[in-house]
């Protein structure tokens, strides 16, 4: 009770700010869009998202109620064209900064959630009035109640939300692409650097042998020999390459297997733990394996250690990867390490890497990739008994009943004063109980609805009920 009355008071307490906010807000349009001072308009802007962002925070925790942000994804930075000069509209910068600020001054502009923002800031103060009396009688009532305004104007729609996962996905999309391109490079690489000069070199030492074959026979055998030998070690530098574009062990036996192999190879103390129940999909398999591979070298080369942990798990659909060691920390992605690579290879699979490394070590890297495994064993939605699904179905087929023919429609038949009583249980009842048995009518139906909603949410959030595991797992 105590803590609902101390978020009753920060609410309030930020009216306060929503009105400077206001009057700021009505001074800077009148000075952008009067006087032509539009260099105000983003710090405005700015100022009012803060004051929704901490509504959202105030409003998910006391009532429990997440509102997403709306806001369209910000314009990415301007590019140079082939002369070196970044154009904006029909105008060519030396530096990218104006380019930059007329692309931001216009995402801001036409975001319809940043007038949204306005409006709900403009109602906002009169509407906390308005539900004073709730907030000071019952705040648990009153804060959800208030919850629920924000989210009708707060919320993020559906527009924004396609905007999002579309810039996510370009986002994605650029990322395979600068991936695929690396690994192309460095395969090119591989084959010219050491495959090719091998097989040139093999090439000349027949040769030679050919010609030393009539004259000087002993010298040819010892040319062949060399050449013996020099094609067995193209063939293993043909498997080394053959192993970092796809490990035959990786497609044989699945990605716990390989793991283990690269543990065997490693000049490091590898341990590692498999749970793993099903196999993903091959290319999941390869990015988790080269994702591994690559903290392993980095652990071995960088990191100074000399025991690494690996633990591979799932999290219902989700692939989750552990990989600690106890070098000397430090690992930073922003340095330009394999680290950037990872990165690049989750980010196909929506997957996220989180890092702690903290100076003198010991650093945990987790790697998960969301909803990656086989969604038809990776457990069993929550079910409701079948008296509850039951009572679910009979309050959603009866509770139109009592809401509005016997309560909504009586209430106007009663205002407009038609004489016709039909079978409204409301207008055959003296004057003195009418309105209160239409009031009742019109609470039992919203009571009946709630009810229906509310038994299905109370049966998924319950400790005991099992979960549903496509919904998305919190990752820090």
């Amino acid at each position: 009770m105590v803590r609902k009355i101390g978020h009753v008071l920060a609410l309030l307490a930020l009216v306060v700010v929503q009105l400077l906010t206001l009057v700021s807000a009505f001074l800077c349009l009148v000075l952008c869009f009067g006087l032509g001072m539009v260099f105000l308009f983003p710090p405005q802007v700015r100022m009012i998202r803060w004051v929704t962002g901490m509504t959202r925070y105030l409003v998910r925790s006391s009532s429990g109620i997440v509102i997403e942000p709306p806001y369209l994804p910000k314009p990415p930075p301007p590019q140079p064209q082939p002369d070196g000069l970044y154009r904006s509209h029909r105008t060519l910068y030396k530096t990218p900064r104006m380019p930059a600020w007329n692309d931001r001054w216009k995402w801001m502009l036409t975001d319809p959630a940043t007038w949204r923002d306005g409006f709900w800031l403009l109602l906002d103060p009169g509407v906390k009035m308005v539900l004073l009396p709730l907030l000071i009688l019952l705040p648990g009532r009153g804060l959800r109640v208030y919850g629920l305004w924000c989210e009708l104007l707060l919320a993020a729609t559906a527009s924004s939300r396609m905007a999002g996962q579309l810039s996510s996905l370009n986002r994605a999309r650029n990322l395979a692409v600068d991936t695929q391109a690396a690994e192309m490079r460095r395969i090119e690489r591989d084959l010219h650097d050491g495959t090719q000069a091998r097989l040139v070199a093999l090439g000349m030492t027949i040769g030679a042998a050919e010609q030393l074959m009539e004259s000087d026979p002993k010298a040819a055998r010892a040319l062949m020999a060399k050449a013996r030998e020099a094609s067995a070690e193209t063939l293993t530098e043909l498997r080394r390459v053959i192993r970092g574009i796809h490990p035959p062990v990786l497609a044989e036996r699945g990605l716990g297997d390989a793991v283990r192999a690269l543990a065997m190879d490693s000049a490091l103390k590898v341990s590692v733990q498999v749970e793993l129940t099903h196999r993903p999909e091959a290319p999941v398999e390869a990015a988790a394996y080269f994702a591994v591979s690559e903290l392993l070298s980095n652990a071995a080369r960088h990191g100074g250690a000399e025991s690494v942990e690996i633990d591979i798990s799932t999290s219902g659909a989700n692939l989750r990867i552990t990989v600690t060691d106890d070098g000397w920390g430090g690992a930073d992605p922003s340095k330009g390490s394999g680290l950037t690579g990872i990165e690049r290879r989750l980010a196909a699979f929506d997957g996220v890497m989180a890092i702690h490394s903290p100076a003198g070590g010991p650093t945990t890297v987790t790697l998960e990739l969301p909803k990656v495994l086989p969604q038809h064993w990776a457990g069993d939605v929550a079910k409701l008994p079948r008296w509850k699904l039951a009572t679910v179905i009979a309050l959603y087929g009866t509770a139109w009943c009592p809401l509005f023919p016997q309560g909504v429609v009586a209430g106007i038949f009663k205002l407009v004063g038609f004489d016709e009583k039909a079978w409204f249980l409301a207008l055959h009842l003296p004057d003195a109980w009418q309105w209160p048995c239409i009031a009742f009518m019109i609470l039992l139906g919203t009571a009946m609805y709630a009810t229906a909603v509310a038994i299905p949410a109370h049966h998924k959030d319950h400790p005991l009920a099992p979960r549903n595991p496509l919904e998305g797992v919190g990752f820090c």
